[in-house]
Protein backbone atom coordinates (compact mmCIF):
# COMPACT_ATOMS: atom_id res chain seq x y z
CA UNK A 1 0.00 0.00 0.00
CA UNK A 2 1.13 3.77 -0.91
CA UNK A 3 2.19 6.13 1.87
CA UNK A 4 0.34 8.98 2.80
CA UNK A 5 2.48 12.28 1.57
CA UNK A 6 4.09 13.99 3.77
CA UNK A 7 1.75 17.00 4.10
CA UNK A 8 -1.18 14.31 5.11
CA UNK A 9 1.25 12.63 7.32
CA UNK A 10 1.78 15.91 9.21
CA UNK A 11 -1.87 16.80 9.21
CA UNK A 12 -2.90 13.38 10.00
CA UNK A 13 -0.46 13.58 13.31
CA UNK A 14 -1.33 16.94 14.23
CA UNK A 15 -5.23 16.31 13.94
CA UNK A 16 -4.82 13.34 15.86
CA UNK A 17 -2.48 14.81 19.10
CA UNK A 18 -5.22 17.65 19.28
CA UNK A 19 -8.17 15.46 19.21
CA UNK A 20 -6.34 13.32 21.73
CA UNK A 21 -5.81 16.35 24.08
CA UNK A 22 -9.23 17.73 23.58
CA UNK A 23 -10.58 14.29 24.79
CA UNK A 24 -8.31 14.05 27.60
CA UNK A 25 -9.31 17.05 28.66
CA UNK A 26 -13.20 16.39 28.18
CA UNK A 27 -12.88 12.82 29.86
CA UNK A 28 -10.97 13.88 32.75
CA UNK A 29 -11.85 11.05 35.14
CA UNK A 30 -14.16 11.83 38.24
CA UNK A 31 -13.59 11.15 41.96
CA UNK A 32 -16.78 9.29 42.13
CA UNK A 33 -18.64 6.17 40.82
CA UNK A 34 -18.56 7.15 36.79
CA UNK A 35 -14.89 6.53 36.91
CA UNK A 36 -15.43 3.20 35.07
CA UNK A 37 -17.66 4.67 32.28
CA UNK A 38 -14.75 7.22 31.74
CA UNK A 39 -12.23 4.48 31.67
CA UNK A 40 -14.30 3.24 29.17
CA UNK A 41 -14.88 6.18 27.00
CA UNK A 42 -11.52 7.39 26.77
CA UNK A 43 -10.20 3.33 26.20
CA UNK A 44 -12.45 3.91 22.94
CA UNK A 45 -11.49 7.79 22.32
CA UNK A 46 -8.40 8.14 23.36
CA UNK A 47 -5.13 6.92 20.65
CA UNK A 48 -6.78 4.98 18.03
CA UNK A 49 -8.26 5.65 14.28
CA UNK A 50 -7.76 7.86 11.54
CA UNK A 51 -9.37 11.14 12.59
CA UNK A 52 -10.52 11.21 9.16
CA UNK A 53 -13.74 13.42 9.92
CA UNK A 54 -12.06 16.35 12.34
CA UNK A 55 -9.45 16.31 9.31
CA UNK A 56 -11.62 16.58 6.98
CA UNK A 57 -13.31 19.81 9.17
CA UNK A 58 -10.14 21.50 9.67
CA UNK A 59 -8.78 21.14 6.15
CA UNK A 60 -12.72 22.69 4.68
CA UNK A 61 -12.73 25.30 7.52
CA UNK A 62 -9.14 26.27 6.54
CA UNK A 63 -9.89 27.30 3.31
CA UNK A 64 -11.90 30.30 4.28
CA UNK A 65 -9.62 31.11 7.18
CA UNK A 66 -11.79 29.74 10.23
CA UNK A 67 -9.44 29.61 13.18
CA UNK A 68 -8.19 26.07 13.86
CA UNK A 69 -8.85 26.11 17.73
CA UNK A 70 -12.69 26.42 16.77
CA UNK A 71 -12.70 23.67 14.40
CA UNK A 72 -10.78 21.08 16.03
CA UNK A 73 -13.39 21.84 18.71
CA UNK A 74 -16.63 21.30 15.82
CA UNK A 75 -14.27 17.86 14.78
CA UNK A 76 -14.13 16.83 17.68
CA UNK A 77 -17.88 16.77 18.47
CA UNK A 78 -18.08 14.27 14.88
CA UNK A 79 -15.59 12.28 16.14
CA UNK A 80 -17.20 11.85 19.45
CA UNK A 81 -20.42 10.61 17.17
CA UNK A 82 -17.73 8.42 15.04
CA UNK A 83 -16.59 7.21 18.48
CA UNK A 84 -19.85 6.06 19.77
CA UNK A 85 -21.26 4.26 16.17
CA UNK A 86 -18.20 1.85 16.76
CA UNK A 87 -18.72 1.06 20.12
CA UNK A 88 -21.93 0.26 19.67
CA UNK A 89 -21.23 -1.53 16.37
CA UNK A 90 -18.70 -3.84 17.96
CA UNK A 91 -21.76 -4.72 20.42
CA UNK A 92 -22.50 -8.54 20.27
CA UNK A 93 -26.16 -7.54 19.38
CA UNK A 94 -24.32 -6.17 16.07
CA UNK A 95 -21.28 -7.06 14.35
CA UNK A 96 -19.73 -8.59 18.00
CA UNK A 97 -16.41 -7.82 17.44
CA UNK A 98 -13.80 -8.29 19.81
CA UNK A 99 -10.76 -6.17 18.36
CA UNK A 100 -10.96 -2.38 17.60
CA UNK A 101 -7.61 -0.62 16.59
CA UNK A 102 -5.68 -3.37 17.62
CA UNK A 103 -7.03 -3.36 21.48
CA UNK A 104 -9.70 -5.37 23.08
CA UNK A 105 -13.40 -3.67 22.26
CA UNK A 106 -14.73 -1.67 24.71
CA UNK A 107 -17.83 -4.12 25.53
CA UNK A 108 -14.92 -6.92 25.67
CA UNK A 109 -13.01 -4.44 28.08
CA UNK A 110 -15.99 -2.80 30.37
CA UNK A 111 -18.74 -5.36 29.80
CA UNK A 112 -21.44 -5.00 27.49
CA UNK A 113 -23.21 -2.45 29.96
CA UNK A 114 -20.73 -0.17 30.39
CA UNK A 115 -20.37 -0.69 26.41
CA UNK A 116 -23.55 0.43 25.87
CA UNK A 117 -23.62 3.75 28.39
CA UNK A 118 -20.37 4.52 27.12
CA UNK A 119 -21.51 4.82 23.72
CA UNK A 120 -24.55 6.86 24.63
CA UNK A 121 -22.47 9.59 26.57
CA UNK A 122 -20.42 10.27 23.47
CA UNK A 123 -23.35 10.45 21.42
CA UNK A 124 -25.03 12.93 24.17
CA UNK A 125 -21.34 14.74 24.38
CA UNK A 126 -21.14 15.34 20.61
CA UNK A 127 -24.06 17.81 20.48
CA UNK A 128 -23.11 19.22 24.00
CA UNK A 129 -19.79 20.20 22.39
CA UNK A 130 -21.24 21.45 19.47
CA UNK A 131 -23.94 23.75 21.32
CA UNK A 132 -21.99 24.87 23.69
CA UNK A 133 -21.03 29.04 22.83
CA UNK A 134 -17.09 28.26 23.88
CA UNK A 135 -17.36 26.63 20.70
CA UNK A 136 -18.52 29.17 18.74
CA UNK A 137 -19.81 32.77 19.41
CA UNK A 138 -22.73 32.66 16.93
CA UNK A 139 -25.89 30.59 18.28
CA UNK A 140 -27.11 30.56 14.20
CA UNK A 141 -23.72 28.65 13.28
CA UNK A 142 -24.36 26.46 16.72
CA UNK A 143 -27.71 25.44 15.28
CA UNK A 144 -26.84 24.53 11.89
CA UNK A 145 -23.86 22.37 12.90
CA UNK A 146 -26.21 20.61 15.25
CA UNK A 147 -28.32 19.83 12.85
CA UNK A 148 -25.83 19.01 10.21
CA UNK A 149 -24.84 16.21 12.88
CA UNK A 150 -27.88 15.02 13.63
CA UNK A 151 -29.32 14.47 10.15
CA UNK A 152 -26.20 12.55 9.68
CA UNK A 153 -26.10 10.16 12.39
CA UNK A 154 -29.88 9.69 12.85
CA UNK A 155 -32.51 7.12 10.87
CA UNK A 156 -31.71 9.42 7.66
CA UNK A 157 -27.93 8.93 8.15
CA UNK A 158 -25.50 6.55 10.14
CA UNK A 159 -28.36 4.64 11.73
CA UNK A 160 -30.34 4.34 9.44
CA UNK A 161 -27.44 2.80 7.01
CA UNK A 162 -26.85 0.27 9.39
CA UNK A 163 -29.82 -0.81 10.32
CA UNK A 164 -30.18 -1.55 6.75
CA UNK A 165 -26.38 -3.33 7.04
CA UNK A 166 -28.36 -5.50 9.72
CA UNK A 167 -30.70 -6.26 7.11
CA UNK A 168 -27.93 -7.22 4.34
CA UNK A 169 -27.33 -10.57 6.56
CA UNK A 170 -31.12 -11.95 5.18
CA UNK A 171 -31.89 -9.88 2.32
CA UNK A 172 -29.92 -9.86 -1.02
CA UNK A 173 -29.49 -6.01 -2.25
CA UNK A 174 -28.27 -5.10 -5.44
CA UNK A 175 -25.45 -2.29 -6.09
CA UNK A 176 -27.83 0.89 -6.41
CA UNK A 177 -29.46 -0.26 -2.51
CA UNK A 178 -25.63 -1.49 -1.29
CA UNK A 179 -24.64 2.18 -2.00
CA UNK A 180 -27.20 3.76 -0.43
CA UNK A 181 -26.74 1.58 2.42
CA UNK A 182 -23.20 2.62 2.60
CA UNK A 183 -24.10 6.96 1.59
CA UNK A 184 -26.11 6.50 4.89
CA UNK A 185 -23.71 4.17 7.15
CA UNK A 186 -20.14 5.53 6.18
CA UNK A 187 -20.73 8.63 3.95
CA UNK A 188 -23.10 10.65 5.86
CA UNK A 189 -20.66 11.61 9.03
CA UNK A 190 -17.83 12.30 6.37
CA UNK A 191 -20.77 14.50 4.53
CA UNK A 192 -20.93 16.24 7.87
CA UNK A 193 -18.03 16.54 8.63
CA UNK A 194 -17.08 18.85 5.37
CA UNK A 195 -20.52 20.53 5.66
CA UNK A 196 -19.29 21.60 9.11
CA UNK A 197 -15.78 23.10 7.72
CA UNK A 198 -18.28 25.22 5.27
CA UNK A 199 -20.86 26.17 7.98
CA UNK A 200 -17.94 27.68 10.00
CA UNK A 201 -16.67 29.34 6.71
CA UNK A 202 -19.88 30.65 6.61
CA UNK A 203 -20.21 29.64 2.72
CA UNK A 204 -24.09 29.84 1.71
CA UNK A 205 -25.98 26.80 0.82
CA UNK A 206 -26.23 27.04 -2.86
CA UNK A 207 -22.19 27.45 -3.10
CA UNK A 208 -21.48 23.76 -0.93
CA UNK A 209 -21.94 21.36 -4.22
CA UNK A 210 -18.57 21.05 -5.02
CA UNK A 211 -17.35 20.10 -1.71
CA UNK A 212 -20.54 18.13 -0.63
CA UNK A 213 -19.92 16.02 -3.80
CA UNK A 214 -16.17 15.63 -2.85
CA UNK A 215 -17.23 14.46 0.73
CA UNK A 216 -20.30 11.80 -1.21
CA UNK A 217 -17.35 10.72 -3.53
CA UNK A 218 -14.91 9.99 -0.87
CA UNK A 219 -17.04 8.58 1.21
CA UNK A 220 -18.15 5.83 -1.38
CA UNK A 221 -14.81 5.48 -2.04
CA UNK A 222 -13.23 5.08 1.43
CA UNK A 223 -16.17 1.89 1.86
CA UNK A 224 -14.91 0.21 -1.33
CA UNK A 225 -11.32 0.31 -0.01
CA UNK A 226 -12.93 -1.34 4.07
CA UNK A 227 -14.42 -3.71 1.77
CA UNK A 228 -11.25 -4.47 0.33
CA UNK A 229 -9.62 -4.64 3.44
CA UNK A 230 -11.73 -6.68 4.76
CA UNK A 231 -11.46 -9.36 1.90
CA UNK A 232 -7.67 -8.85 0.83
CA UNK A 233 -6.12 -7.13 4.12
CA UNK A 234 -3.77 -7.85 6.81
CA UNK A 235 -5.85 -7.79 10.51
CA UNK A 236 -2.46 -7.43 12.03
CA UNK A 237 -2.16 -4.16 10.28
CA UNK A 238 -5.62 -3.34 10.06
CA UNK A 239 -6.15 -3.38 13.85
CA UNK A 240 -9.26 -5.54 13.49
CA UNK A 241 -11.17 -9.06 12.49
CA UNK A 242 -11.08 -9.39 8.53
CA UNK A 243 -13.44 -11.49 6.44
CA UNK A 244 -16.52 -11.08 8.47
CA UNK A 245 -18.88 -10.02 5.39
CA UNK A 246 -18.05 -12.91 3.45
CA UNK A 247 -18.74 -15.27 6.22
CA UNK A 248 -22.17 -13.99 6.76
CA UNK A 249 -23.18 -13.62 3.15
CA UNK A 250 -23.98 -9.86 3.00
CA UNK A 251 -23.41 -8.17 -0.21
CA UNK A 252 -21.02 -5.68 -0.67
CA UNK A 253 -19.27 -3.74 -3.81
CA UNK A 254 -16.87 -6.15 -3.77
CA UNK A 255 -19.29 -9.69 -4.21
CA UNK A 256 -21.45 -7.33 -6.45
CA UNK A 257 -19.22 -5.78 -8.81
CA UNK A 258 -15.29 -8.37 -8.24
CA UNK A 259 -11.81 -7.34 -6.92
CA UNK A 260 -10.80 -5.38 -10.34
CA UNK A 261 -14.54 -3.59 -11.02
CA UNK A 262 -14.53 -2.86 -7.21
CA UNK A 263 -10.70 -0.98 -7.46
CA UNK A 264 -11.71 0.53 -10.66
CA UNK A 265 -15.04 2.33 -9.40
CA UNK A 266 -13.44 2.61 -5.87
CA UNK A 267 -10.63 5.04 -8.47
CA UNK A 268 -13.10 6.49 -10.58
CA UNK A 269 -14.92 8.07 -7.50
CA UNK A 270 -11.14 9.38 -5.92
CA UNK A 271 -10.54 10.94 -9.65
CA UNK A 272 -14.16 12.86 -9.14
CA UNK A 273 -13.59 14.17 -5.90
CA UNK A 274 -10.42 15.52 -6.50
CA UNK A 275 -12.14 16.92 -10.04
CA UNK A 276 -14.69 18.80 -7.27
CA UNK A 277 -11.89 20.87 -5.92
CA UNK A 278 -10.49 22.12 -9.31
CA UNK A 279 -12.06 25.87 -7.99
CA UNK A 280 -9.41 25.82 -5.61
CA UNK A 281 -5.40 26.00 -5.43
CA UNK A 282 -2.80 24.42 -3.48
CA UNK A 283 -4.79 25.25 -0.08
CA UNK A 284 -6.71 22.15 -1.12
CA UNK A 285 -4.12 20.08 -1.41
CA UNK A 286 -4.52 18.33 1.80
CA UNK A 287 -8.17 17.19 0.56
CA UNK A 288 -6.47 15.90 -2.87
CA UNK A 289 -4.24 14.11 -0.45
CA UNK A 290 -7.12 12.51 1.45
CA UNK A 291 -8.82 11.44 -1.32
CA UNK A 292 -6.05 9.48 -2.77
CA UNK A 293 -5.35 8.14 1.10
CA UNK A 294 -8.68 6.89 1.00
CA UNK A 295 -8.35 4.15 -1.45
CA UNK A 296 -4.52 3.57 -0.84
CA UNK A 297 -4.61 3.03 2.97
CA UNK A 298 -4.44 -0.52 4.83
CA UNK A 299 -6.34 -0.28 7.77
Amino acid sequence: MAEPSLALRSAMLRIGEEIDAAFETVLALPDDPRAGLYRAMRHAAIGGGKRLRPLLVTAVAGLYGVDRAVAVRVGLGIECVHVYSLIHDDLPAMDDDDVRHGKPTVHKAFGEATAILAGDSLHALAFEILADPETHPDPFVRAELVLALARAAGPGGMTGGQAMDLEAERTRFDLATVTRLQAMKTGALIGAAVDAGLILGRVPPEARTPLRGYARDIGLAFQIADDLIDATGDEDVAGKKLRKDGTRGKETFLTLLGLDRARAQAAMLVDQAIAHLRGHGAEADVLRDIARYVLERDR
